[in-house]
C-alpha cells in the first residue's frame, strides 16, 4: 500500500456496551465511519478491557470468540455475535516488533474480542469479514508507555492495517452508574467534565505530547475524569501509531448520562498527507 493510502490511526470512545443496539449519536458517526477510510486488510484494536500487567499481550487466536464481559443489559446484547477472523502472522510480527523495541511482549492463543473490540466493529464493519488483532494494555503502566507501544506500531498503518485504541474519553463509572439507573441518556454535562475535555482537545489540536503525557498532573479535573486510567490509555496508543508529526482531527464528540465523553480523534501520518498532497 502506498504511502498516500496509508490508513490513519483512530481513537475511539465505545462507551456503554449497549452501544452495538442504542440509537446514539456516536452509534450513528461509527456507522458512518467506513465510507472515510480505506478498506483495511486487517484491524489491530488495543482495548481498554485486555488489561495484562507487566508486558504487552497479542491476541494470536484464528477464530477469537466473542466475550460478552459484562452484565445487566438487554438480552439481544449478549445474542450479538462477531465472528471475525483473527490474524495470527500479523500477531506474530506485532510481537516481534515489540520485542525488538524491548517491550515484554508474547502472543496470546483463546483470546476473544472483548466489548472494546466488538462493540464499535459491529458498527464500523458490521460484516465481521476484516481479520483483527487485539492488543493489551497495561494498567500498572502510564501513557508514556503506552504512547512508545503505539510507536512501534506505527508502521501498519502504510502496511493497509488500521490501528484503533478502544477506550473512552472520560471514564467514571460511579458517576455513569448514577445516571444510568434514571434511565437519562441526554442529560447536561457537568462543568468538570467539560473542563477536562477542553483541556485535552486543546492539546491534542496542537500536538502538545509533553502535556498529553503529564495529563494526571496537568489537566483538570484529570482524576476524577478517570479514577484509573486504563481507558484513556489507548488514546495514547493511537496518538503514537501515527508518529511524531501526525496530525489529530477531532471526528466525533457527543456525550452520554452527562460524563462519559464520546470523543473520537483520528490521527493522520504525517508523510502519507505529503505523498496524498
Amino acid at each position: 500500500m502506498t504511502q498516500s493510502t496509508a490508513m490513519p490511526a483512530l481513537f475511539i470512545s465505545h462507551g456503554s456496551p449497549d452501544t452495538a443496539i442504542a440509537g446514539t449519536s456516536a452509534a450513528a458517526w461509527l456507522r458512518t465511519l467506513a465510507a472515510d477510510l480505506p478498506r483495511p486488510r486487517a484491524i489491530v484494536v488495543v482495548s481498554a478491557h485486555f488489561e495484562v500487567t507487566g508486558g504487552v499481550a497479542v491476541s494470536a487466536d484464528p477464530h477469537p470468540e466473542t466475550i460478552h464481559d459484562f452484565g445487566g443489559f438487554a438480552p439481544e446484547l449478549y445474542a450479538i455475535q462477531y465472528p471475525a477472523p483473527g490474524e495470527p502472522e500479523l500477531a506474530r510480527k506485532i510481537v516481534r516488533d515489540l520485542l525488538k523495541a524491548g517491550f515484554n511482549s508474547r502472543a496470546m492463543d483463546k483470546r476473544g474480542f472483548d466489548h472494546g473490540v466488538w462493540v464499535p466493529l459491529t458498527l464500523i464493519y458490521p460484516d465481521a469479514e476484516i481479520p483483527v488483532v487485539s492488543v493489551s494494555v497495561d494498567p500498572r503502566q502510564g501513557p508514556e508507555h503506552h504512547y512508545r507501544l503505539g510507536q512501534v506500531l506505527s508502521g501498519l498503518g502504510g502496511e493497509g492495517v488500521l490501528v484503533i485504541g478502544s477506550g473512552s474519553f472520560t471514564h467514571n463509572l460511579g458517576e455513569a452508574f448514577k445516571a444510568l439507573r434514571t434511565g437519562q441518556r441526554d442529560i447536561d454535562v457537568p462543568e468538570w467534565v467539560g473542563a477536562f475535555t477542553g483541556w485535552m482537545n486543546a492539546r491534542l489540536r496542537d500536538n502538545d505530547v509533553a502535556a498529553l503525557l503529564d495529563y494526571r498532573r496537568s489537566a483538570p479535573h484529570a482524576v476524577e475524569n478517570h479514577p484509573t486510567d486504563e481507558h484513556l490509555l489507548p488514546l495514547y496508543v493511537a496518538m503514537g501509531a501515527a508518529g511524531e508529526a501526525g496530525r489529530a482531527s477531532l471526528v466525533h464528540d457527543s456525550a452520554e448520562f452527562g460524563v462519559l465523553a464520546m470523543t473520537m480523534w483520528r490521527f493522520d501520518h504525517a508523510m502519507a498527507e505529503a505523498a496524498a498532497g
